[in-house]
């Protein structure tokens, strides 16, 4: 069992395409930060946790990440290739790159 890439869930949201490089349904992609928030804040609030979870506030459970580039800025197709550098979880870092 691999653990789920959550860019490239984000990757594919945005941009669709099938490993044949065709696109699929075109009028169902969404836009970087729909599918952040669809990976972030939205699942928050369907499990009850948006007091603690979801967003970055004073407050609630410091659990995010460190990229090496913005999802919201990079090229669409380029989301995939994004590299984590450092992942936090309530406020201890649980994974750094060398």
């Amino acid at each position: 069992m691999a653990p789920i890439d959550q860019l490239f869930v984000l990757w594919t949201a945005v941009n669709r395409v099938s490993r044949e490089g065709r696109v699929i349904g075109p009028d169902e992609r969404i836009s970087p930060l729909e599918a952040l928030k669809a990976l972030t804040i939205n699942p928050a609030y369907w499990y009850r946790e948006e007091n603690t979870k979801g967003s970055l506030e004073a407050g609630k459970l410091a659990d995010l990440v460190i990229l090496d580039k913005n999802p919201l800025t990079v090229a669409p197709m380029m989301i995939k290739d994004i590299k984590v550098l450092q992942t936090i979880k309530e406020g201890k870092t649980v994974f750094q790159t060398q």
